[in-house]
């Protein structure tokens, strides 16, 4: 190799990071309007003007019963619903109102998570280096990974940002592996990630030829979640996790359990009865390289972050890999409190994990004390991603 490509070779050298990436923040968000499980049905046939269809009430009624689920913000109110009852109907063309609605709200969402994230960080704006943003609510031009940094007073000239379109339910997972690539290949880095979804992607009245969207509208909930993420940290900085390992698995023969697609009369999608035991029986290959570099006989002896995709979901794997119930009580409560919210919703879990090591008097930032750790996403594909963590002194 010539003087020149060595010493080339060395600025990259230079460039990576020493050590692995960390978690240096985390931030949520939800819309302010609160809808109870309990009461839900009723006022979703209500705002539909769907009364009459008291059959199909009674299966929506026993649908969101199964769902464990206590309350959900969601931004489509019936006062929302009123200003625009093409929202109401099957099928009318709807798409224009819907994208009014998501440039109202999904940005607001996303500025708001991510400004908490780097008041939690405690950093200035000016030296986040990079974005990750997902979202498969909203598509625009200018996109919404520009709206954020905008909106969220970052300097957008100098910001390198990734914007991710329709991943879906594992975009959580998919933002943080890419994160921390980023935040190991390029020394100083800090990485601003978000992920942000709302339903009025999808909302309209109910239907019997569309049973996936009764469940979707017991199952889903409207927020955005974010993180700081970066390597080496200083002295002013107080990482909570080290990540240490990023892998995907795609599961055999599942590419039609999770579909969705965009229509003039807003996003359709469809969700697989199998999907549960797909995950499950899949599962502990997924986990097996992040189970061997944590040195555990057992992922039970990790503490989870799993997305929730839904209870189903989560009693399946529970049974299947022989998990305690503990292991997934911060996915289950997160569930209970704010839905699925598609690729966000691990960062509430994870976010739920740092606050009980905080309100418990562990000496870790791991659930339970626990060191190692999994964040787990799951969604379209079917994709696994499987994100190893490290535990911190708090």
């Amino acid at each position: 190799m010539s003087a020149a490509g060595r010493q080339a070779g060395a600025r990259r050298i230079r460039a990576a990071s020493e050590g692995p990436a960390n978690v240096l923040a985390i931030g949520t968000a939800v819309p302010p309007f609160v809808h109870e499980t309990s009461t839900y049905p009723d006022y979703y046939f209500s705002m539909t003007n769907c009364n009459h269809k008291t059959e199909l009430l009674d299966k929506f009624k026993r649908i969101s019963s199964k769902m464990q689920i206590t309350k959900r913000h969601m931004v489509v109110t019936k006062e929302l619903v009123a200003e625009h009852p093409e929202l109401t109907t099957h099928k009318d063309n709807s798409i224009s109102v819907r994208h009014e609605i998501l440039m109202e709200w999904v940005p607001k969402l996303a500025v708001e998570a991510a400004e908490t994230a780097i008041a939690d960080w405690g950093g200035s704006k000016d030296d986040i280096t990079h974005m990750v943003v997902s979202s498969t609510s909203l598509v625009n031009m200018p996109g919404l990974d520009l709206l954020i940094a905008n909106g969220a007073g970052l300097d957008a000239s100098k910001v390198r940002r990734v914007m991710m379109y329709y991943i879906g339910c594992h975009a959580g997972g998919t933002a943080l592996r890419t994160a921390k690539d980023l935040a190991e290949n390029n020394k100083g880095a800090r990485v601003l990630v978000v992920c942000v979804d709302c339903t009025a992607v999808f909302f309209r009245g109910p239907s019997e030829e569309y049973l996936d969207g009764l469940v979707g509208h017991g199952l889903f909930g409207d927020g955005a979640g974010a993180l700081v993420v970066g390597a080496d940290p200083v002295a002013s900085e107080k990482p909570i996790y080290e990540i240490q390992y990023a892998g995907t698995t795609v599961v055999p023969d599942t590419l039609d359990y999770i579909t969705a697609a965009p229509k003039e009369y807003g996003m359709y999608f469809h969700l697989g009865r199998n999907l549960g035991t797909a995950v499950a029986k899949n599962l502990e290959v997924a986990l097996q390289e992040a189970k061997e570099l944590a040195g555990v006989a057992s992922v039970d002896e990790m503490f989870w972050a799993m997305h929730p995709g839904g209870a189903d979901i989560m009693n399946k794997v529970e049974k299947e890999l022989r998990l305690s119930p503990e292991t997934l009580k911060y996915s289950r409560q997160t569930l209970d409190q704010v839905g699925n919210i598609s690729g966000a919703t691990v960062y509430f879990v994870l976010d739920r994990i740092r606050n009980d090591a905080h309100q418990s008097g562990f000496t870790t930032t791991g659930g339970e004390g626990k060191e190692w750790g999994l964040v787990i996403g799951i969604g379209p594909g079917v994709t696994v991603e499987t994100i190893l963590l490290k535990s911190l002194p708090l």
